[in-house]
């Protein structure tokens, strides 16, 4: 390679959300061989719900409720699924007692159809018994209901619109928080209240809290322009979706007794789903959240076990030479034929950069070395065993005869082709890059490439999961358009992503390169004194005689 510029490809501009006077929407709405919609990004404004009451449903649903004592609540929940508008003959309620000191019994205010079972043995948790109540269950669709959850007439119903459209979806039902006294609340009249539409009047509405992510709902559009950050939102209490979405994604983690919710939404999206806040009919959370009585200690609980899990984890982000145990993406690199010196010069670029978080898979005929006697420097796969010796010890590295199954977990899959070297920050630039589009492919060229078969990929795992769901016969080329369609694709040039031997640089050329790095180091150094600068007001705002006291000290 003679040149460190790359010669990108043609541009492919990310496409904008659909609308409904947009042309694209027609293509949009091209429902694949089983009769899914293809929906753009998080987007599901193509969807249209009937209006409530106005339908007749045909899926069945199996509200699960995980219950932990507390008998009281339960009654009331009970009470309020009752009276729901939904066919009762679609409609199981699977309460889970889990573990509760004194075992749980069913009041006489329920659903019709109602059992109560006991969590599985060998676990505990509200994970675990979401996952024995889904497992005992029977419904097309799950709809997961905590235990302190009175829910407005229409709550199934409404939700369960969605699941009609669209066999991918999570729908998030409304709720807000009110303190709960249980002398003053009958079962029977809850009941009634709810039957007669007027759950609203339970409680004041002006002292309740709202929970915290209507703002982002809000600010997203009601998520439909969040695209990969839908699923942050998605934090249990009330939800549900298509019983093969949850096998799919591997039902809950029962290692997380707190934030199992939020990581299995990571899950979900990481499988293509659409997330869709359902504002139009609520529910009565019976009492504060944890998060709010509790919220260092609870976050301070969650943040382990979420950075190893979820690698978006806004707390993860905080430690970025960290490895954990999802790693932000895995890679590819094809190293059969390769030398030493080629497998060398790519491969260590990657694991010398900026972002270590990262699997890497090496692919060659690995079974095919013996370890018999042979001629040592004459071998006929002498390459592929140093390649293999001097990667070996390193941690992120794996050795494969074909491509792997990949991680679902991980947000992204780079292949990298052999020969390309990588600039320190390139992941870390190819991720932004890929975040701030929404793109489900992003492309480069290596410098001296011109044509598209030795382009570096970086693939968002969910847009290609949710591919294959739309078209699970599809070819891989086949799999790249539909990923344009439900997602976007777009090509970037080389400046900042690839490098070359510095014995490969001109005098003038590696001036250059050291002044995009100036710049690039200027600019984070701008970036972290404004960071200083709001810890700075923030410790005057919080702490004004502390700030008085030590300029008074330094005064003196």
């Amino acid at each position: 390679m003679s040149t460190s510029k790359s010669t990108p490809g043609p541009e492919l501009v990310p496409r904008r959300p659909p609308t409904r006077t947009d042309p694209m929407v027609e293509t949009v709405r091209t429902q694949d061989a089983e009769g899914s919609p293809r929906v753009w990004r998080n987007d599901y404004s193509v969807l249209c719900p009937p209006p409530l009451g106005a339908w007749e449903p045909t899926l069945s649903v199996s509200v699960v409720v995980p219950a932990h004592g507390h008998p009281d609540k339960l009654a009331m929940v009970l009470a309020s699924l009752s009276a729901q508008s939904y066919p009762s003959h679609l409609m199981e309620v699977i309460v889970v007692d889990d573990g509760s000191p004194e075992p749980l019994t069913l009041p006489p205010v329920r659903p019709d159809n109602t059992r109560l079972i006991t969590s599985a043995p060998g676990d505990w948790g509200s994970g675990h018994a979401v996952n024995t109540g889904v497992a005992a269950s029977s419904g097309t669709v799950v709809l997961r209901l905590d235990a302190d959850m009175l829910v407005y007439r229409e709550h199934v119903e409404s939700q369960m619109r969605w699941h009609h459209l669209l066999d991918y979806a999570v729908v998030m039902g409304h709720k807000m928080f009110v303190d709960f006294d249980p002398e003053t609340m009958d079962p029977g009249y809850v009941a009634e209240q709810v039957r007669a539409g007027r759950a609203a009047d339970l409680f004041d509405r002006e002292s309740a809290d709202p929970h915290w992510v209507e703002k982002s709902i809000a600010r997203y559009d009601r998520l439909r322009t969040a695209h990969h950050r839908a699923h942050k939102v998605f934090v249990g209490a009330t939800g549900s979706l298509h019983r093969a979405l949850f096998d799919r994604a591997g039902g809950m983690d029962t290692r997380l007794v707190l934030g199992g919710d939020s990581e299995l939404g990571h899950r979900l999206g990481q499988q293509g789903a659409v997330f869709v806040p359902d504002l139009d009919s609520s529910s009565w959370h019976l009492g504060r959240s944890q998060m709010q009585s509790q919220r260092e200690a609870g976050t301070r609980f969650r943040m382990p076990y979420m950075a190893n899990r979820v690698p978006d984890f806004h707390l993860r982000r905080q430690r970025p030479e960290r490895q954990w145990e999802v790693p932000l993406a895995e890679v590819v690199v094809d190293v059969e034929g390769a030398t030493l010196e080629e497998a060398e010069s790519t491969v260590t670029a990657l694991l010398s950069g900026t972002t270590p978080d990262i699997r890497l898979w090496l692919l060659g005929p690995w079974d095919a070395l013996g370890e018999g006697r042979r001629p040592l420097l004459e071998e006929e796969r002498l390459d592929l065993r140093l390649i293999r010796e001097i990667f070996r010890a390193d941690p992120r590295v794996r050795f494969a005869v074909a491509e792997p199954e990949h991680d679902p977990r991980t947000p992204f899959l780079m292949r990298l082709p052999l020969g390309a070297r990588l600039a320190p920050e390139a992941l870390a630039t190819l991720v932004r890059t890929a975040d701030r589009t929404g793109v489900g492919l992003l492309c480069a060229l290596p410098p001296g490439e011109t044509g598209g078969e030795g382009a570096l990929r970086l693939e968002r795992v969910g847009a290609y999961a949710r591919a294959r769901h739309l078209s699970p016969e599809s070819t891989a080329e086949e799999l790249d358009r539909l990923v344009e369609l439900v997602c976007g694709v777009q090509w970037t040039g080389g400046d900042g992503i690839f490098d070359v031997p510095g014995e490969e640089i001109g005098a003038a050329e590696g001036s250059e390169r050291l002044l995009r790095r100036l710049r690039r180091a200027e600019g984070e150094a701008r970036r972290l004194r404004r960071r200083a600068e709001l810890a700075e007001r923030k410790l005057r705002w919080f702490t004004p005689d502390l700030v008085r006291r030590v300029l008074r000290k330094v005064a003196r």
